[in-house]
């Protein structure tokens, strides 16, 4: 099949759209009850789905800046790391800058 041959996917939406009409329209004739209970948890379940999506959709993005090479680093770097009090009495930990220089353009 070439790229003009492939059916388009909103074709493929018209049919799963037709046919989940017909499978609503079968459920009614059966039983009022069941085809609002069905419409309800088919419902709920594509909000449920959605905010699933979204909610991984908005993870938080890696940090920047250089990350030490090793652990052995990781521990240097903490050695030459300083205290210090800011005027509200807070104890704040200040590191020596990086050795490299972050372009965050």
């Amino acid at each position: 099949m070439t790229a003009e041959e492939e059916p388009s996917r909103a074709a493929g939406g018209c049919v799963l759209a037709i046919l989940a009409a017909v499978v609503v329209a079968v459920v009614f004739a059966a039983s009022t009850t069941a085809g609002v209970l069905s419409l309800w948890s088919a419902g709920v379940f594509a909000l449920w789905r959605t905010a699933r999506r979204m909610s991984a959709s908005r993870t938080t993005p890696p940090p920047r800046g250089v990350a030490p090479e090793s652990d052995e680093a990781a521990r240097r770097r903490l050695k030459k790391a300083r205290g210090a009090t800011d005027p509200n009495g807070v104890m704040c930990i200040i590191h020596a800058p990086a050795e490299e220089e972050v372009n965050e353009s």
